[in-house]
């Protein structure tokens, strides 16, 4: 079962609603994502810290729902 972009924007930005998400369909088939995050919760958290937010607010849906996520995580300038 793919699982549809705007569902993955949505349950970033429940968890954090400042997130600026991009997300690109890397082959079309709702099952594999580059997804760049821009939000404040990032800030003074190191990478995998990030990353593990990102899925956090995924609940549960990576690696059932979606497959793939290739992320890119920062806190604003």
């Amino acid at each position: 079962m793919a699982m549809d972009a705007g569902e993955i924007e949505r349950l970033i930005k429940e968890s954090m609603p400042d997130a600026v998400v991009t997300i690109e369909d890397l082959r079309g088939d709702g099952d594999h994502y580059a997804c760049h995050v821009i939000s404040s919760a990032f800030a003074g958290k190191n990478r995998v810290q990030q990353h593990q937010l990102v899925y956090q607010s995924l609940k549960g849906r990576m690696g059932t729902e979606l497959h793939a996520l290739a992320l890119q995580t920062s806190a604003p300038d």
